[in-house]
């Protein structure tokens, strides 16, 4: 799960600076004119249609990808059908990483073929990089709901679900609302997955957490008071959860995504999973295209292969909600075996707006780290 965070070392001396820089700046790339159209290209049909855009992205044979866990989501089995499907070869950095650490890497290896070429973002970190993002439409444009989409293809929304409580129900009981946390029986025991301000899935933990004591999308301070609480308690684990964790008995309750929660039921089956009724807080990860991407063809050949029936039924596979999951249902194409085996949700989702999550993204900067250090 996302977690790791970066170092930059500094060289001494202005000669030193000067030779540090030569030895460690990103190697120079050099670009065939299918590539350079590619990186122009903000639809399949400007580089003469899907062969075409295939034949560039399978000669330059490669694909940077970051900050995606093999058992995130189903990325594993993505990554490993997108190569079956094209020869092309997927080069995966840093799987455990959050998403500002994905930004970061980009800027530090801008100009650089290890750069990464294509993003998947919390939204927060998302918006506040739009600067970087290539727009580009995929086939399966028109099948996107307006709301999920940037209009030129900056972002588009891939794939979500509703935060959750999962918990090991043979050493904990069963929680029902976030508020229930707070109790002697989770002393020691509740984990969120990441720093709410640089991870998607524990800033939205907060807001669930803000959700269900009070307060709403438009204030967070009820959430982060809720951890404050934890962290006071005695409650508050702080330790990254991994499946390793879970399986070992180290984090027996995890606020995460229901998709990434329900996965771990397949190695401990006594792991449980609840969206409290009340706090339901969705949200879906931004998918985008490096503007300095390396590899711009195979970054664009990847996005089409992602808002695919196949690589939407991939997500799905994997317990996530694919966002061309109504038009997929409404034209047959949907995996209705994995569609109907999501967890239950009671009550309304609350999705932030751009502008909810950019201040809220504002107000845990300022009180987070106090809350809970």
């Amino acid at each position: 799960m996302r977690r790791s965070t970066l170092r930059a070392a500094a060289a001494l001396g202005a000669g030193a600076v000067l030779l540090a820089t030569a030895a460690c700046a990103p190697p120079e790339r050099e670009q065939d004119a299918a590539s350079s159209d590619a990186a122009a290209a903000t639809s399949a049909e400007d580089l003469g249609g899907m062969d075409a855009l295939v034949e560039a992205a399978e000669a330059e044979g490669e694909l940077n990808v970051i900050a995606l866990p093999p058992d995130w989501a189903n990325y594993g089995a993505i990554i490993e059908a997108f190569e079956a499907e094209y020869d092309i070869t997927v080069n995966s950095d840093q799987p455990d990483a959050a998403s500002q650490d994905e930004i970061d890497t980009a800027k530090r290896l801008a100009g650089g073929d290890r750069a990464p070429d294509v993003f998947d973002l919390g939204q927060a970190v998302a918006l506040a990089n739009t600067d970087m993002f290539a727009p580009y439409q995929v086939a399966t444009w028109d099948t996107i709901p307006d709301a999920f989409k940037e209009p030129t293809g900056l972002w588009v929304n891939d794939y979500g679900g509703n935060m959750s409580i999962g918990y090991d129900s043979a050493k904990v009981p069963a929680p029902t609302a976030v508020a229930d946390l707070l109790e002697p029986e989770y002393r020691g025991a509740v984990a969120l997955n990441g720093d709410p301000t640089q991870a998607g899935a524990a800033f939205a933990g907060v807001v669930m957490a803000s959700l269900g004591s009070g307060g709403s999308a438009d204030d967070l301070a009820p959430g982060v008071e809720l951890f404050r609480q934890l962290k006071a308690a005695g409650n508050f684990l702080p330790v990254d959860p991994t499946p390793a964790t879970i399986a070992s008995g180290q984090t027996p309750v995890v606020i995460d995504w229901d998709y990434l929660n329900a996965a771990q039921t397949a190695q401990l089956p006594t792991w449980e999973v609840v969206v409290p009724a009340g706090a339901v807080t969705a949200s879906y990860y931004h998918q985008a295209i490096n503007a300095d991407a390396p590899h711009p063809a195979a970054a664009r050949l990847w996005q089409e292969f992602l808002f695919s029936d196949e690589g939407q039924n991939l997500w799905l596979a994997g317990g996530a909600r694919p966002v061309r999951a109504e038009a997929m249902v409404e034209a047959g194409t949907i995996d209705e075996e994995a569609w109907s085996a999501l967890p239950a949700v009671e009550g309304e989702p609350v999705l932030l707006t751009p502008e909810q999550s950019d201040a809220g993204a504002q107000q845990l900067a300022s009180t987070w780290a106090q809350a809970v250090s």
